[in-house]
């Protein structure tokens, strides 16, 4: 079963970086703060069986004030009432540093596994616990829509704000592209000969756990 579906494991091993635009000039800077939500949107390619991701990394610089407790999550499309192509709800946290005070590149990884489905729309959001009154954590980003994208993966382009992270409440604009990049891995598909084998293998370890406990072609011990 191992030599059955090894292609499928190995083609599945090693992180992508899917898409990127860490190697763009910084154009500017978006406040993070609890009363300054911002987000930004991707699609993910057509890998049957979806992808998991490994991390994702934030372009970040100098913070201005004493803000804390910088965070960020991944968020599933809104489903339903307007705006529909918006951030919706949560579907994990990353963790990584709470304090990306000073101008630097920043990596955050899952806690627990995030499986994002193939051709579907996600965002990158980010949060802190206190108001932009008390300073605010700075988002890098660049002056163009350029994050060199791999296997059909794409951007949507442009930057969602809310005030607090509440559904109704986020506007875009297409003007600002925030720094970051998304790495993962495709998830294994197992061939459906080796599926077939599986099944097959399974009915044999069933039929040899009747011959011994004595209740095959009606043999009683």
């Amino acid at each position: 079963m191992v030599a059955l579906l090894a292609p499928q494991l190995v083609q599945a091993q090693g992180t992508i970086p899917y898409l990127s635009d860490l190697g763009q000039p910084s154009a500017g800077s978006v406040i993070v703060g609890s009363d300054s939500w911002q987000a930004v949107g991707f699609q993910t390619g057509n890998a049957a069986g979806g992808y998991s991701l490994d991390s994702i990394q934030l372009a970040m610089t100098d913070a201005s004030g004493h803000p804390i407790l910088f965070s960020a999550m991944i968020y599933k499309q809104v489903i339903g009432g307007p705006p529909i192509s918006s951030p919706g709800s949560s579907i994990g946290t990353l963790t990584g540093s709470a304090n990306p005070a000073l101008g630097d590149t920043y990596s955050y990884t899952p806690v627990g596994n995030i499986t994002l489905s193939p051709d579907t729309l996600y965002f990158i959001v980010v949060t802190a616990a206190s108001g932009v009154a008390n300073g605010a954590y700075d988002w890098s980003y660049a002056g163009a829509n350029s994050y060199n994208p791999n296997d059909s993966w794409s951007s949507q382009g442009g930057l969602w704000t809310s005030g607090s992270g509440a559904i109704s409440s986020w506007n875009s604009t297409t003007t600002i592209f925030p720094q970051y990049a998304i790495n993962a891995s495709p998830v294994p598909e197992p061939s459906v000969f080796g599926l077939f084998c599986l099944g097959g293998l399974t009915l044999l370890w069933c039929r040899w756990k009747k011959r011994d406990s004595g209740v095959d072609f009606g043999v009683s011990r």
